[in-house]
């Protein structure tokens, strides 16, 4: 049996070897062909970056997918990809190469699941090659991605004005009815102007509201319609620059001129003033049409207000009790929250009774602006005739006043960027002001906590005034060092003059001309400037730091001791500079022209460097000003025609009657 089987196990294991054998030579076969695709890839990918399009179109023909060769690992073809980085000659060269009977595998999905006419709403500069993609496969422009986004909605949520304008015409041409809001409306609920204004482009987001009135009302999955979104956003404000606005008005931003700009130079203010301009006119837009300001609570709190701390404390302790979930707040109280203050004015404009709305928590827009710090809101409320004397004396269903809201301020990113002594400043001239606005007994008014407006302004600002202190005092002891060290210099550069002294008589050899005089001066000036700011510096170091001084004591002294050590640097870098053309001079024009140039650089430097850090403080300086002279100063230059009296001596006085 041994013997006749031989035969057959030999037979066997010949065919095992020949089978490994063609295994063996299929994997090579396999593992070479995909070394050879990598390797095409590779020089595919590195043409299309490099913007070679005749190697692109070279390797494409020796490929036998062609243009539709996968190029990444993400199923991005070589269309994709040329679409993408804008290559519309290159791109309609590519689908010049596809046969009219494949014309069905241009539509082609990647990993995400866009096709070569999602990757064209990524830019403005492949509307050609758009409209060629369609007339191959009209079916494209219904195709959805992974996200379920069509081709328009991607070109929506990119931005891209042009290409959008293409397919959104197409849309409206080749669908009619309800078929037309599948490419309106994405399954999440997000419409196309929702993405538009995500995306900032406020010319489409208004195309779009005046071609499909409807949108404007429809909410996302999140429940919020497009005029929230738009709230949720701080609008970047048209500039009130003379000399920027003379610009302006001489830059069409018509959306059809951004290819025949002024100047290159011009395109941002251009974008900025356009973008200014279709953003005023879609919030009058919208804001017409929204009325979501009729939905408010009820003034009525069941929270008794109390004025003092005695007494049964628990009528003002209440618990509310809600399971309703979440919902969005109004587009004005968004744009109050978001400091949006164009919305808010429209809004208040168009519709001056939403001055009454009030939020879930019961607070009014004062109670918002407040709290948030939205202090053009807050002046523009007040400043609107009635509305003070309607909305300051209310209170939430916290029992909270306006005052009480100035203690509980939502952390600002910005305050971060800011000394903790100059918040706390912000604060205390926040509280001050608020208290202008309120009624006396709002002063006294306990909220649910029991506590006064003051006491939980206190509460809140301990530890911030605490870190005020810290801070203030380790800068005043860091420029206390650099003004001593200063007044060093300046002190020994007045006895060691330039040019050195006479041995007869003592009295400087260069003491006749000009420029001595000058280096005397600069240098005396920065001594005496360095020792002033020594002076405030201890000042600021040995305060009480009471929370009424961070109102404008101490930071008026912190500010004067750094703008004199500012002042002392400036001179001694005059002085030096004085010494330099003193000592160094060879009485050439050009030589001397260098040297002055050189010699005074730090000067000038210094100056433009200080004044733009101190920009901010400089004009709130000038509005200061501005105010007190239209307050106190223009009522004695110029006084209106006295109104007639009606109260006089304690009894009523009839006022003539007409034409007497």
């Amino acid at each position: 049996m041994l013997f006749n089987s031989f035969p057959f196990t030999i037979y066997t294991h010949a065919l095992d070897t020949q089978t490994q054998t063609q295994t063996l030579t299929h994997t090579n076969s396999i593992s070479m062909e995909h070394s050879k695709d990598v390797e095409i890839n590779s020089r595919l990918y590195e043409a299309l970056m490099n913007k070679d399009d005749d190697k692109v179109l070279d390797l494409c023909a020796s490929i036998n997918k062609g243009p539709l060769h996968t190029v990444t690992i993400h199923d991005d073809t070589v269309i994709h990809i040329a679409t993408y980085h804008k290559r519309n000659d290159l791109v309609i060269a590519l689908l010049n190469m596809v046969r009219a009977c494949d014309s069905h595998k241009l539509t082609w999905q990647n990993s995400t699941g866009s096709t070569i006419l999602h990757e064209t709403g990524t830019n403005n500069k492949t509307v050609g090659a758009a409209k060629e993609m369609l007339r191959r496969a009209p079916m494209l422009l219904g195709m959805v991605n992974k996200q379920r986004e069509t081709a328009l909605f991607y070109a929506a949520r990119h931005g891209k004005t042009k290409i959008f304008k293409y397919l959104h015409d197409e849309v409206r041409r080749t669908n009619q009815g309800p078929d037309l809001k599948t490419f309106l409306i994405r399954d999440d609920k997000s419409s196309i102007l929702h993405l538009a204004i995500l995306s900032r482009n406020y010319w489409m987001a208004y195309e779009i509201a005046m071609t499909h009135k409807s949108l404007m009302k429809e909410k996302d999955e999140d429940g919020m319609t497009p005029l929230q979104l738009l709230s949720c956003r701080k609008l970047e404000p048209c500039s009130t620059n003379f000399f920027a606005r003379w610009i302006y008005n001489l830059i069409d931003p018509n959306v059809e001129d951004t290819s025949t700009m002024l100047q290159l130079v011009l395109k941002n203010m251009r974008k900025k003033k356009f973008r200014c301009v279709w953003a005023t006119k879609l919030i009058k837009l919208l804001v017409e049409h929204d009325t979501s300001w009729e939905k408010t609570e009820s003034r009525f709190t069941k929270t008794r207000v109390k004025f003092h701390e005695y007494g049964n404390i628990s009528s003002t302790v209440q618990q509310l009790v809600t399971t309703a979930s979440h919902l969005p707040d109004t587009p004005l109280l968004l744009a109050t929250k978001h400091g949006c203050t164009q919305i808010v004015e429209e809004i208040l404009d168009q519709y001056p009774q939403a001055i009454e709305h009030i939020d879930k928590d019961g607070r009014n827009i004062l109670h918002v602006a407040i709290k948030y710090r939205n202090h053009e809101v807050f002046d523009h409320v007040v400043n609107r005739k009635h509305a003070k004397e309607r909305l300051r004396g209310k209170i939430d269903k916290d029992a909270n006043t306006l005052l009480h809201m100035v203690g509980e301020e939502v952390q600002d990113v910005d305050s971060d960027l800011k000394g903790p002594a100059y918040v706390l400043q912000d604060n205390m001239q926040m509280f001050k002001k608020v208290m202008e606005v309120c009624t006396t007994l709002d002063q006294s008014k306990l909220n649910s906590q029991s506590k006064t407006a003051e006491q939980l302004f206190y509460e809140k600002n301990n530890k911030l005034r605490e870190e005020a202190k810290n801070w203030m005092i380790e800068s005043a002891k860091n420029y206390t060092v650099v003004a001593v060290l200063i007044a060093t210099v300046a002190f020994a550069a007045e006895y060691t003059v330039p040019g050195g002294s006479n041995q007869d008589t003592g009295k400087p050899v260069l003491k006749h001309k000009p420029l001595f005089r000058f280096f005397t001066i600069a240098d005396a000036m920065s001594l005496s400037a360095a020792l002033t700011s020594v002076i405030m510096f201890l000042n600021v170091i040995t305060s009480s730091y009471r929370f009424k001084d961070f109102e404008k004591s101490l930071i008026r002294k912190l500010s004067a001791g750094i703008t004199m050590l500012m002042i002392s640097v400036a001179m001694l870098m005059v002085a030096f500079a004085a010494t330099l053309v003193l000592t160094i001079s060879a009485g050439r024009r050009w030589t001397d022209i260098t040297l002055y140039a050189i010699s005074f650089f730090p000067v000038i430097l210094f100056v433009f460097t200080y004044f733009n850090v101190q920009n901010t403080r400089f004009s709130s300086i000038y509005h200061e000003l501005r105010r007190v002279f239209v307050k106190h100063i223009l009522p004695l230059l110029w006084k209106p025609a006295p109104k007639p009296a009606v109260w006089y001596s304690g009894r009523e006085i009839t006022p003539p009657p007409p034409g007497i």
